[in-house]
């Protein structure tokens, strides 16, 4: 296969996959990192929503759990401490794939995310909610 083969076939996979935070979007984490566990339950809809996306897009979860320098907890890694809680819930067969990594995807949702529309914008709001 060359490189424009190969390249066509990941936009076509890619085309309507999205992209969701774990932790403030999907995993309620009330507590923030507390001790790496994956603790809290779900964020009221998203089970629904994510059942919903799936008819239409392939979903990729992102986090910082799954970055790889962090430490084992209860001797699993993050990412299988993600997966492990998909599976408590019955959400793990909706999911393509959990990553540190920003994947490819149509777009993005993330509790922390800023919407850009111009840098003026993007400043203004930086001020104004965190000044």
């Amino acid at each position: 296969m060359n490189i424009e083969t190969y390249s066509k076939l990941q936009h076509q996979e890619n085309n309507l996959q999205i992209a969701i935070d774990f932790d403030g979007v999907i995993h309620r984490n009330s507590k923030g990192f507390y001790d790496g566990t994956v603790y809290d339950k779900p964020i009221k809809g998203a089970i629904e929503a994510i059942k919903l996306l799936s008819k239409k897009y392939t979903i990729v979860v992102f986090t910082a759990k799954a970055k790889s320098d962090r430490p084992l907890v209860n001797g699993k890694t993050g990412e299988q401490l993600v997966w492990d809680w998909l599976v408590k819930y019955k959400l793990d067969s909706y999911i393509k794939e959990v990553t540190s990594e920003k994947p490819r995807a149509i777009c993005y949702i993330d509790d922390r995310g800023v919407r850009f529309e111009s840098w003026e914008q993007t400043l203004n709001f930086l001020d104004e909610t965190y000044n």
